[in-house]
Formats: C-alpha cells, sequence, structure tokens
C-alpha cells in the first residue's frame, strides 16, 4: 500500500529503529517509522514494517502441540458444522495470527479483526487468508476498539479469540476483563507469544545478563505486566473456570534473520537504557559488537515467549 503520510521505509540494517522493536531517545537519532502523525491522545502503533518483519519467526514459533486440544474442543462446540467457527483477533496488526492460524483449522471461519488503528486494520482486512484447511471459506470484518473494555456481549457468538504479543502490554485488570469477557461468552481463547523474560545469545556476552535485566524492569512499567503475563494470565483464566495449558514458543533467530535480530537487538537494549541510564556507555559498545557480529552471520539469538490455550466451560451463546 502507498500512501503519501506513511515515511519512506528504511532498510532494517539501518540506524532506525522501527515502532514496535523499541524505543528511540537519544538525541539526533532518527525517527521512528509511523504510518502518520499521531495525534496527542493517540495510542502508540505498531508499523507494518516491523510486523512484516517478524512474521515469520512468530510462525514458526508458535506452539502446535496447542492445536490440536484447540481443533477437539471447535470440533465439539454446539453449532459448529452447521454455521462454522467465529474468531475474534484482538490487536490483530496486520492479521498475522489469521494467516497463520486459518489454514491449520477445517470448516468455514468468520475473524473478527480487533484492533485501535485503522490503518492496520486495513492491512489486515486485506491481507487474510480466504479458504481454511479443508478448504472452506474464510471471510473477515473489522472492528476498531481497546481490548481493555471487551465485554461478553461483545464475544456472544464467539468460537475463539485469539491474541499475539499481547498480554505482556496488559495490566492484571486489563486480562482479568479478557478473561471475565471469554468465560462469559464461554469461548477458548489462543493467546501467543507473550515475552517470557529469558533471552539467550551466542555467543554470550558479560552484559546479557543486566540488558535482560533492565529490559525486563522496562516491560513492567506503568503496571504492565511484561515478562510474568502468561503466569498471571494462567491464573486469572483459571479463576474464571478455564482449563488452561502453557506452551513455550521461542523465537530462534540465526543468520537467516538477520533484519529481525538487528531490529530486535536495537529495541531490547534500547528499552534497557531506557530503564537505566547508566547503562549508555557499555550499552553503546555492547549494540555496536552485536550488530556487527549479527551481520556477520555470527549470532544465534533465542528469545523466549509463551502461548497460552484457555479452554473455558462453553455456554449456549457459542457458535
Amino acid at each position: 500500500m502507498s500512501d503519501a503520510s506513511v515515511p519512506e521505509a528504511h532498510d532494517a540494517g539501518s540506524d532506525v529503529v522501527i515502532l514496535g522493536a523499541g524505543p528511540t531517545g537519544r538525541p539526533g537519532e532518527r525517527a521512528t517509522v509511523r504510518l502518520r502523525e499521531a495525534a496527542p491522545d493517540d495510542p502508540p502503533r505498531y508499523a507494518p514494517e516491523w510486523l512484516e518483519l517478524r512474521e515469520g519467526a512468530d510462525a514458526a514459533a508458535r506452539a502446535h502441540d496447542l492445536l490440536d486440544p484447540l481443533r477437539i474442543r471447535l470440533a465439539n462446540l454446539p453449532g459448529h458444522r452447521s454455521g462454522g467457527l467465529v474468531i475474534h483477533d484482538l490487536g490483530c496488526g496486520t492479521g498475522s495470527m489469521g494467516r497463520w492460524l486459518a489454514p491449520h483449522l477445517d470448516g468455514a471461519q468468520h475473524w473478527v479483526l480487533h484492533d485501535r488503528d485503522p490503518y492496520l486494520l486495513h492491512f489486515a482486512a486485506v491481507a487474510s487468508p480466504r479458504s481454511s484447511a479443508d478448504g472452506s471459506r474464510v471471510t473477515v470484518e473489522t472492528r476498531r476498539g481497546d481490548v481493555g473494555r471487551l465485554t461478553p456481549d461483545a464475544l456472544h457468538g464467539a468460537s475463539l479469540v485469539t491474541a499475539s504479543a499481547l498480554l505482556d502490554v496488559l495490566t492484571r485488570d486489563e486480562i482479568d476483563t479478557l478473561a471475565a469477557a471469554c468465560a462469559g461468552a464461554g469461548c477458548t481463547a489462543l493467546l501467543t507469544l507473550s515475552v517470557a523474560g529469558r533471552v539467550e545469545l551466542t555467543p554470550s556476552d558479560p552484559l546479557d545478563e543486566e540488558i535482560t535485566e533492565a529490559f525486563n524492569a522496562h516491560q513492567k512499567r506503568t503496571g504492565l505486566l511484561g515478562p510474568d503475563a502468561a503466569t498471571v494470565a494462567a491464573e486469572i483464566f483459571s479463576e474464571h473456570g478455564a482449563t488452561v495449558q502453557l506452551h513455550p514458543s521461542p523465537w530462534r533467530l540465526g543468520p537467516d534473520e538477520a533484519a529481525l535480530t538487528a531490529q530486535w537487538l536495537r529495541g531490547w537494549v534500547g528499552a534497557a537504557v531506557e530503564q537505566c541510564p547508566e547503562l549508555r556507555e557499555r550499552a553503546d559498545r555492547y549494540l555496536r559488537d552485536r550488530l556487527d557480529a549479527c551481520a556477520a552471520g555470527e549470532l544465534r539469538v533465542v528469545v523466549h515467549h509463551t502461548d497460552l490455550l484457555a479452554l473455558s466451560r462453553p455456554t449456549g451463546g457459542a457458535s
């Protein structure tokens, strides 16, 4: 898509930090990529460039072991065979979850795409899959809204709620709202790729642990759950009567993912320095060395995430 209001895209090997990959804060640094100039009260936006860059790693990481219990639950829902599945994708971004999951599920599907960003909603709708695993039709609609205000009524008739990389940017109250809405609607939730707070870099560096701790602290500012999100969400969904399974879903980044690794590094280190400014001088050296190793194909990174499947008790409202 071209739009005069969209800034020129920058190569992932450049100095720009794509929005969603982490903060920039140093005077003179190049601006983050944005879809347009945001109004003062606009929520933060994830740039399509960042979401596209991570889509392959996300797809490879998501826990396939959760698909069989999900399929079994969905196949046994009242009305599934006659009416198909209704799937609500929260914080859909450019729609990568639908592109990954729809081809893994049989039967007709209607996806309801939720996001606060109308531009991302447009991208998601245009790029949505058109058929399921057995060739049945897949349709979509979009809804602009905030997951923190989700209600059981909004999920009436839903078979499944999905989200990707969402739980860790929510508060405990927001996750409770989500779990209550799923319980009230009797729908299952598949919530993938929540950061787990653990990173493995090969070769290792003495500063790895300090950067990790600072980044994790940054993720929990302003009441967000950050790396605690999956564990807390499992407890909350269980309290609402769901049967919960957690499964690891790590990114495994090597030379073939150098562009993603470079952007992730800039954001990861940038967030750590924003949290602990005293790291600045050492972190600058660390980042230069890590980016050099990445460009040379010598760096391997494992970024740990967790996927959550919550099987709520079906109600008469499930489809």
